[in-house]
């Protein structure tokens, strides 16, 4: 069973300590500068919350931030200096069982419009999904002849782009035809294409949910 997260929306239609990931969506999608973050706990949410969204996105120059700005995220354990850029898609998988159904979706970074959705393709995993999303995100900024960023919270889908191979237990049959025809294709392209985007790792802990997240946690 999926362990249930809380979200805290400090910026939005209407600021709160939300349950469900969809509930928190329609509070911050298409919203200029939305400030939220996923907690473990309803405790630590509702204390998130009630510090305010300075003491956990930033402090200083963070109370100025202006739509599609950038600003420095909260200390964590794992230190970062990158900061978000909004100019930008992020990208995430859905699935049901892993392997399972698998679906897709590129969206802006800044609005959370989705610019680009498939499936759901009959059977996968969470890190093949991940893979074909960045690949398509790519091809996709390459039609445009734009170099923005291409965001995804999987550490292997991001491994596999780079190395320009994947690397997955799941069996080749008939059930899983049709993603490996997508994989393998995804494959090709990027042998035989340059693309000058930078391929980053959203740092959900920081950050909070990737913006194309589909909310199965």
């Amino acid at each position: 069973m999926a362990k249930q997260k809380f979200y805290v929306v400090w910026v939005g239609r209407k600021p709160g300590v939300y349950a469900d990931w969809a509930a928190c969506q329609e509070q911050i999608n298409k919203f200029d500068d939305a400030k939220f973050k996923s907690y473990e706990t309803r405790a630590a949410a509702d204390l998130a919350y009630k510090e305010g969204w300075k003491k956990h996105w930033g402090s200083g120059k963070a109370a100025g931030v202006s739509a599609g700005s950038s600003f420095k995220p909260r200390s964590t354990g794992i230190e970062t200096t990158e900061e978000i850029d909004y100019d930008s898609i992020s990208v995430d998988v859905g699935t049901s069982g892993n392997p399972g159904p698998v679906e897709y979706k590129g969206v802006d970074t800044r609005t959370g419009e989705v610019i680009f959705s498939v499936g759901p393709i009959r059977k996968g995993t969470n890190n093949l999904g991940e893979f074909l999303a960045i690949v398509h995100g790519l091809a996709y900024l390459q039609k445009l002849g734009s170099n923005k960023t291409v965001y995804s919270d999987s550490v292997n889908a991001l491994k596999w782009v780079k190395q320009k191979a994947v690397s997955s237990t799941l069996a080749r049959d008939e059930s899983t035809k049709e993603i490996w025809d997508l994989v393998d294709r995804a494959v090709q392209w990027l042998k035989t294409n340059s693309y000058p985007n930078k391929v980053a790792k959203w740092q959900t802990k920081q950050w909070g949910e990737i913006k194309a997240d589909y909310g199965r946690k």
